[in-house]
């Protein structure tokens, strides 16, 4: 079909064309329905491309159900530079495309593995990747190059993709550009008429067909030919209705009919052929007595090109074929495609073709589609293997087996993130399955999903019923469930599930050996919070501090520290033990990223932001791991993780003193969480806005927050908010309410014996303290607090001093101290704390201008995280891959730093970065030689003894 008109589209595909020239990237969805031009604005494009380096792939129906298919398919040209990728992604994108064994390739390492290819290729040349027909991407494909397409920035990469129009968006590319296609103006659409029937046309009778047509060039076209002469000039009535729509597949399909019956049956063998490779084709054309003379008639007439890989010359043509075929014909046609097939080498497509050809159930062909499920999986194709153990479920003669072959292929989707079609599959493999073993993990099963979905509460119960009923099955899972349903209780709350809570501690008590050893760190994180539950919180920590440390070490299995340092870092947060929090975050996320595991990157990103960097101070480093673990929560098709109105954004607002914001989060925490029984995130929401009321004065609003964290105590949150509630209750005189939150805090803070919980545990105590004690308390408060990596609550120490000093009329004294409180929070950006310890000051007499509203920093996110790691040493590839971006990208991002900082290399970037401040330095981690005075805390309170004027606490102001 010519291309007419389109002059819009057209220039919006030469802009794409002309960003990818000019260094930078484009992405662009052509959307449409069938026929409306979309291939032929993809041809026009690729004419365009003539200096660029071009790949192209046609997705096909039949290749759904391959993993990986389409973006192998696309990369085949670009393979053999595959080894200058790093080993990782390189071993990952052989075991994916299957040209090499391994463990199951994680999409994402896979999609980091494109994203740099093609980075790397179009460092040397720009390049162009051309994807028709995207709707028939395998679900794997998709991911890689949704995710890929999403990363692109300053790579000289452009990716055009066509995708048809459903009522459904697609949820691959849905997020991407995208340019709808709509048919022909009447006036191009006549001239369409007339050019494809080569004489002209009555004005009513092309009226007629543009208006039923829509415009749709190929309906257009298709229509007029089946049109004779005199219909064409309105001597002839015209057809009622026209054939347009889904007659266009009628359409097709009757010319193909009137083709000789070889004909026809070499054209069923191709659309049926996973993927339409010509060798297979024409092995199982010649068992059914076909020879090439049959290809003859159909190429003549358009409908399809033979070759190597064998081409329709529309989707519909292929659709039109298959269908149109009797389900006998199709059965031989996918039995003889069976045949041909190598049964070493061709192992998915053979059992894949033997289950099309199958009438019935079939348990051979069912044990063949598992089979195949399993190289599936090896290859990571998540989707694939789920796909292939549906059609086995489908094919198997015995319930209860068939059941099972349905629960098996609902975790697969779970494992892919697919989890409405998981509950579904569950739902359906529920009534055939009896064996208990089998009916206690669609159980556990149900638990995962309700957690993934953040049904919490829903969570505790299905994998407490789980655990009960693997108990005596398989310990080793009953343990497993039994983690899943604590770690589910956090969120869900403790004292809500207190009955639950009891049961999980009955059962684990009650638990079989796994054949672990007792010091296993999965056998001691159970017997820890088994401790917890039972005993209470001091009576638990030996175990806890011992858990804490199996986690660190080195021979730790990586699955058990992948899946389960979580919880080990919520316990060790709960320990007060800031060095071990910090240490299990950097493990979580190094191995995350190692394997490529971006759901779990983002939880650990996010978890990194609250328990680390906000109470170090690197408020800027927070908002990174925020962003970060944001965006690839959405990348992944994973937002419940890290939800933008999570609870665990709050902390740095409120750190930050950014009240309007923080309130509407509170607000839309407290709205949506009681629907899932989230009360847990909702103790932790209401806890992180009562730091907010302290900054602003307003303490009674901060103990009614805080009230429900102590009242909840559930690890974590009702620990660390227990100096909160002492200063909140204190403040608003409410003397009883804090001693009782003292004396909680003294039982934690002795037992466990940190740093932190002995300097918060002073510093709760100087308050509640008569005028003698409580200056001995604030000094060893700092001293204490001094070791630790917790700078915001040296500064809030220092504050609360100043604050006592200065009503004991000491007000020389707590100058020094407030000076020092304000400048640390000012250079930490504790905005709301800093205006706090200004005011105070100005009560001494001092007088501290009022800060102006925050200015935008100089630095992006991602540009301070790049300038961060250039400061430690990290070269581009490196930081590429840890950003998950391609180099090209962060070469892009450090070039506008440089500019921004006017520095013309990596050394002065570091030490412009370490030893003058920006918004880079905040990103350092705590272990960096060099750190700001605001965020290193014996060197701010090493400043503050030193003198009046603390030069260290100006500069990092």
């Amino acid at each position: 079909v010519p291309l007419l008109d389109r002059g819009e589209e057209k220039r919006t595909l030469d802009q794409v064309l002309d960003r990818v020239r000019a260094g930078a990237s484009g992405v662009l969805v052509l959307r449409g329905e069938p026929g409306v031009g979309k291939s032929a604005l993809l041809d026009y494009a690729v004419e365009r491309a003539s200096d660029l380096r071009v790949a192209k792939t046609v997705a096909v129906e039949s290749e759904t159900a391959l993993s990986f298919a389409a973006v192998h398919q696309l990369l085949l040209p670009f393979l053999s530079v595959a080894d200058r990728l790093p080993e990782p992604q390189r071993r990952a994108l052989g075991v994916a495309f299957g040209l090499q064994a391994g463990p199951p390739a994680d999409p994402f390492l896979v999609g980091l593995a494109v994203l740099t290819l093609l980075a790397e290729i179009g460092a040397f040349q720009p390049v162009l990747c051309v994807i028709d027909d995207a709707q028939w991407l395998d679900d794997e494909s998709a991911d890689v190059l949704a995710f890929v397409a999403r990363r692109l920035l300053a790579d000289r990469v452009g990716m055009l993709f066509a995708i048809r129009e459903t009522m459904e968006p697609d949820p691959h590319l849905q997020a991407l550009p995208g340019l709808p296609l709509a048919g022909l103006p009447a006036q191009h659409a006549h001239e369409l008429l007339e050019t494809s029937v080569g004489r002209p046309i009555d004005v009513r009778v092309a009226a007629r067909i543009i208006a039923e047509t829509g415009g749709n060039p190929l309906a257009v076209v298709e229509v007029a030919r089946e049109l004779s002469s005199e219909q064409l000039i309105g001597r002839a009535p015209l057809s009622e209705p026209l054939p347009v729509g889904h007659k266009l597949e009628e359409l097709f399909l009757r010319r193909v009919r009137e083709l000789p019956r070889d004909t026809q049956t070499l054209l069923l063998l191709a659309a049926a052929e996973i993927p339409s490779r010509g060798d297979r084709l024409w092995k199982a054309a010649g068992s059914l007595g076909v020879t090439e003379l049959a290809a003859a008639p159909a190429e003549s007439r358009g409908m399809v090109v033979f070759g190597p890989e064998v081409r329709f010359s529309h989707p519909l043509v292929r659709s039109a074929v298959y269908h149109g075929a009797a389900p006998g014909q199709r059965r031989e046609a996918h039995r003889a495609l069976a045949g041909a097939c190598d049964p070493q080498i061709d192992e998915g497509p053979r059992a894949s073709h033997l289950a099309a050809a199958t009438a019935g159930p079939d348990e051979g062909v069912a044990v063949q589609l598992e089979m195949a499920a399993d190289r599936a999986k090896s290859r990571g194709g998540y989707s694939a293997m789920a796909a292939l153990l549906e059609r086995a479920a489908l094919l198997t003669p015995l319930e209860e087996r068939r059941a099972e072959r349905r629960l098996l292929a609902a975790k697969t989707h779970v494992a892919a993130g697919a989890l409405d079609r998981a509950e579904a599959l569950l739902g359906e493999a529920a009534t055939g399955l009896h064996d208990p073993r089998s009916t206690a993990q669609a159980t556990q099963l149900e638990g995962r999903i309700r957690f993934h979905r953040g049904r919490v509460a829903e969570a505790v119960f299905s994998l407490l019923c789980a655990a009960r009923r693997l108990r005596s099955l398989d310990p080793r899972e009953a343990r497993d469930a039994l983690l899943s349903a604590l770690e589910a209780a956090v969120f869900a709350g403790w004292a809500p599930s207190a009955p639950l809570l009891q049961e999980i501690a009955r059962t684990a008590q009650h638990l079989p050996h796994t054949g672990d050893p007792p010091d296993s760190a999965a056998q001691l994180l159970l017997q820890g919070c088994i401790t917890r539950l039972t005993s209470g919180y001091v009576a638990a920590v030996p175990t806890l501090r011992r858990t804490v440390q199996a986690f660190l070490a080195d021979e730790i299995d990586q699955d058990v520290a992948l899946q389960r340092v979580e919880l080990a870092a919520v316990l060790a947060a709960d320990l007060w033990d800031d060095s071990a929090v910090e240490q299990l975050a950097a493990d979580w996320i190094d191995r995350a990223r190692g394997i490529g595991a971006l759901p779990r990157l983002a939880a650990a990103l996010a978890f990194r932001g609250v328990y680390v960097d906000g109470p170090a101070g690197r408020l800027a480093a927070a908002r990174v791991a925020e962003s970060e673990a944001h965006e690839l929560a959405e990348a992944t098709g994973n937002p419940a993780i890290v939800p933008p109105t999570g609870a665990h954004t709050l902390l740095t607002l409120a750190l930050s003193g950014r009240e309007a914001e923080a309130r509407a989060i509170a607000s839309a925490v407290a709205g949506e969480a009681p629907g899932r029984g989230a009360v847990g995130e909702m103790a932790m929401a209401a806890s992180f806005l009562g730091v907010l009321e302290l900054s602003l004065g307003n303490y009674g609003s901060a103990v009614v927050c805080l009230d429900a964290a102590y009242t909840d105590d559930t690890p974590l949150v009702g620990t660390r908010s227990l100096p909160d509630l002492v200063e909140a209750a204190v403040r608003s005189g409410r003397r009883d309410l804090a001693e009782r939150a003292l004396h909680r805090l003294e039982d934690r803070a002795t037992a466990t014996g940190t740093s932190l919980a002995l300097g918060l545990l002073a510093r709760s105590r100087a308050l509640l303290a008569t005028p003698a004690q409580a200056l001995d308390e604030y000094e060893d408060a700092l001293d204490r607090l001094g070791r630790t990596r917790a700078a915001s609550e040296v500064a809030r120490t220092l504050l609360l001093y100043g604050e006592w000093l200065r009503r004991q009329r000491r007000r020389r004294e707590a100058r020094a101290q407030l000076r020092t409180a304000h400048d640390m929070f000012d250079g930490m950006g504790m905005y709301a704390f800093a205006e706090r310890a200004r005011l105070e000051l100005s009560a001494t007499g001092e007088h501290v201008p009022k800060r102006e509203t925050e200015t935008p920093e100089d630095l992006t996110p991602r540009e301070a995280q790049v300038a961060a790691l250039v400061s430690q040493g990290a070269a581009n590839r490196d930081i590429a891959a840890q950003l998950f971006v391609s180099p090209s990208t962060v070469e892009y991002h450090l070039h506008k730093v440089f500019r921004k900082f006017g520095v013309t290399s990596r050394t002065q970037l570091a030490h412009r970065v370490i030893n003058q401040g920006s918004g880079a330095v905040a990103l350092l981690p705590a272990s960096s030689a060099h750190t700001s005075a605001a965020t290193d805390p014996a060197s701010a309170i090493s400043t503050q003894r030193r003198g009046p004027r603390h030069p260290g606490a100006a500069k990092a102001r």
